[in-house]
């Protein structure tokens, strides 16, 4: 039967573990396991087939990782895990049901019954990783996909839109970077769709537009003309009206700021505090994109410190 070497069975078992508990033909041939010795283990269950070529070792059931992992192994060389599956491991999107999504080097996508394929004519090496052991798109290129699939479902925005946020939250990418990375990217599906909402969330405008566009907003909200650029508490402020007390400060960035930053952003905010001034603080986006919303917080403040 051509029983495979003790040496040759304890490396199988190891790449196994690595695997999350799976392994291919094609690495069980290449360990010095014959194909009658590979039949064997599956009839004796100690092989259980997951996909045609790919098996779990020593019981049947396997997680969602092990899942991930024998889906890839089952597509060939240059598969890797993408789209929804990529956004579950990279742990920017919430546990899923669906079948494994993975994108494969080549052309005519197709869908199987129980893995979604994405074929694509190049995947670039800096496309491509590792997680958790696990061939998988980069973040950035996973919410490429992400973004792909959001164009074509109605619901799809918001996961995008959570799946950069917590890409951002857990130090994957930032904005800016990804902003970068997008910007590098050939033409594919998804780009455009996450170009505009990350032109949106790091939108900044210059000092002189800004005062522009917050002014008018100041007066609607019954506000005189403010001092710019004053020194309150030893910090430059954006904006400060004396007579009520308000400090109104403008960050280019929606909602990523780096540790640093927010660490300067609370105590600029808590030494106004300290001296009786109220700060606020709005973001380039908002006062380009949410004029409404920044003039009624503006008019509540407002009458707040006057006591009307």
């Amino acid at each position: 039967m051509g029983y495979p070497t003790r040496q040759s069975r304890l490396r199988a078992g190891r790449l196994a573990r690595n695997q999350h508990g799976v392994i291919s033909r094609a690495q069980l041939l290449e360990l010095g396991l014959s194909g009658r010795a590979i039949k064997h283990r599956v009839t004796t269950g100690r092989l259980y087939s997951v996909h045609r070529g790919v098996y779990a070792v020593g019981r049947r059931e396997l997680n969602r990782r092990g899942r991930w992992m024998a889906a890839v192994l089952s597509a060939g060389e240059g598969a890797v895990l993408s789209h929804r599956s990529a956004g579950e491991l990279w742990g920017i999107l919430p546990r899923g049901t669906g079948p494994p999504q993975l994108s494969v080097p080549g052309s005519n996508g197709r869908r199987r019954r129980d893995v979604v394929v994405h074929r694509r004519p190049s995947l670039r090496p800096e496309d491509v990783t590792r997680r958790e052991r696990i061939p998988v798109t980069v973040p950035a290129c996973t919410l490429v996909d992400l973004a792909a699939e959001a164009s074509r479902d109605g619901r799809g925005r918001a996961l995008l839109e959570r799946a950069v946020n917590e890409a951002d939250r857990l130090g994957l990418i930032d904005p800016e970077r990804l902003r970068e990375a997008v910007g590098e990217m050939p033409r594919r599906p998804g780009l455009g769709m996450l170009r505009g909402l990350l032109d949106v969330r790091t939108f900044v405008l210059t000092d002189s537009e800004l005062e522009r566009r917050l002014l008018p907003m100041a007066r609607g909200a019954g506000l005189g003309l403010p001092e710019t650029g004053a020194r309150v508490n030893g910090y430059r402020v954006d904006f400060l009206w004396p007579e009520i007390g308000l400090v109104v400060e403008t960050d280019g960035l929606r909602y990523h700021r780096t540790p640093a930053q927010q660490a300067r952003d609370r105590e600029r905010d808590q030494a106004h505090a300290e001296a009786g001034l109220t700060p606020l603080r709005f973001t380039h986006s908002q006062v380009r994109f949410e004029p409404e919303r920044v003039k009624r917080t503006l008019r509540e403040v407002a009458a707040r410190l006057r006591g009307t």
